[in-house]
């Protein structure tokens, strides 16, 4: 079992897929959220074959995902060197609190 925020589910879904109209977006945060909070870690490096076999999408339709959910300061992606495998860390700004470094905006 997965525990997601209600808000990812309630307000998220909603944003990504009805206003931004980026279904694929949604679909690539929940996967990175499983790979990552799913999995009691804060980060994990994935390939974008990875994703997009764990997606269903094309590894085009991930590249886009990923840079719209970095633009909003949903994702940080990080790599030691350009053709090292990107680390992906979901982020959750609508929590507040010291406690949760990295999460609040």
């Amino acid at each position: 079992m997965v525990e997601v925020d209600a808000y990812v589910l309630d307000t998220l879904m909603l944003d990504l897929v009805g206003h931004d109209r980026q279904p694929s977006a949604f679909l690539v945060y929940l996967f990175l959220w499983r790979r990552t909070r799913g999995d009691g870690v804060d980060e994990a490096a994935l390939s974008l074959r990875t994703l997009a076999e764990g997606t269903g999408l094309s590894r085009r339709g991930v590249q886009d995902a990923l840079a719209h959910l970095a633009a909003r300061q949903l994702i940080e992606i990080t790599r030691q060197s350009i053709t090292s495998v990107p680390r992906y860390r979901v982020r959750r700004p609508w929590v507040r609190g010291p406690a949760l470094a990295g999460d609040a905006s």
